[in-house]
């Protein structure tokens, strides 16, 4: 889907420009996204198998929730729309815990240069995997894995290639996020 999002420069500062999302991605600018990552407190962290008709990594395994920051919109209001569109939760602005920044250029064709700045989340997930509802047309899968799982394949770097890749200090920070928070339960 389509939608408007505020153009940055290369730091992450706005420039006070807007465009479509997939003139972003066409011409290589910068914009901010939302990362959301769940966790249990038995350590498992929920994993989504995108789409297949994606335009990038169709049907590897990725964070549990992500999306584009619309024009205009607060980043902990875009996350929370995000979540309640692709699982179907309603979950607590107050609850979620900010891990950091992370830049991201993937330059897939000449057509598809996603710039972009993650605004990456921890969130403890309350309810039953059966109990979410996947958008069918974002994802086509979800599941629990345990950390230590999700660790070796991904930061271990045993990747086997069915996870998006992202930069190792990326995953290292979610990795880490995660194994603090429940070493606090």
């Amino acid at each position: 889907m389509d939608e408007l999002i505020d153009i940055l420069d290369s730091k992450g500062n706005f420039t006070g420009k807007t465009a479509m999302k997939s003139e972003a991605h066409k011409r290589g600018w910068f914009h901010n996204t939302v990362h959301i990552w769940f966790y249990t407190p038995n350590g498992k962290v929920l994993l989504q198998q995108r789409g297949r008709n994606k335009d990038t990594y169709p049907l590897l395994w990725d964070v549990s929730v992500a999306g584009h920051v619309g024009a205009g919109e607060e980043i902990e209001t875009s996350a929370l729309r995000e979540v309640k569109e692709e699982i179907g939760l309603s979950i607590r602005k107050g609850k979620l815990q900010r891990i950091g920044i992370f830049k991201s250029v993937q330059k897939h064709t000449e057509q598809l240069n996603d710039c972009e700045f993650h605004h990456t989340f921890l969130y403890e997930l309350e309810n039953p995997l059966e109990k979410l509802r996947k958008q069918d047309t974002e994802v086509e899968d979800l599941k629990l894995m345990p950390l230590l799982q999700f660790s070796e394949e991904t930061w271990g770097m045993a990747n086997l290639k069915k996870y998006v890749p992202h930069d190792i200090d990326y995953y290292a920070a979610i990795i880490k996020g995660i194994k603090g928070n429940l070493e606090h339960l």
